[in-house]
């Protein structure tokens, strides 16, 4: 089993073969590879590789299953004794993704 460690979206992600995680929107249709160059760190075979900053000639590949929103957020913001209140809400738009492989060029 494979470990990588990618950055998408301003965050980093614990990836192995597999899995499927939720991340920041990506402009790819549903059904879609996707490719993830941006490796930081690669455990493969028992031998960790740590990139400086990324490993080079690694690669994650996956496979967008959905795009979506996730569910509401309420934002309320209240002031004691000054009749202030204020209700809002968010959807965050994300991208599923299931990773397909993690591989390295020699």
């Amino acid at each position: 089993m494979s470990l990588a460690v990618i950055r998408t979206g301003g965050k980093q992600y614990l990836v192995s073969t597999g899995q499927k995680l939720k991340i920041e929107k990506l402009d790819i249709d549903e059904g879609k590879e996707v490719e993830f160059p941006e490796v930081l760190l690669l455990e493969k075979n028992k031998k960790l590789e740590i990139g400086t900053p990324f490993v080079k000639g690694a690669k994650v590949l996956g496979k967008i299953l959905k795009q979506a929103r996730a569910k509401k957020v309420i934002i309320f913001k209240y002031k004691a004794k000054k009749r202030y209140k204020k209700k809002t809400g968010h959807r965050q738009s994300f991208t599923e993704v299931e990773i397909t492989k993690i591989e390295k060029e020699k």
